[in-house]
């Protein structure tokens, strides 16, 4: 699964992880965490995540 980064803060959304803390269950694509979640560390919106490019 794709990981997200935040382009505010520079945190990692890994979806082998999720965000426990807020209610996202381990093994969550990011695509279908809910649109009213916020970045865990800075607080921003979900669209301000971008794919991180894997080579």
């Amino acid at each position: 699964m794709k990981k997200y980064i935040c382009t505010v803060c520079g945190y990692i959304y890994d979806p082998e992880i999720g965000d426990p803390d807020s209610g996202i269950e381990a093994g969550t694509a990011f695509e279908d965490i809910p649109e009213d979640w916020v970045c865990p560390l800075c607080g921003v919106s979900k669209d301000m995540f971008e794919e991180v490019k894997q080579d």
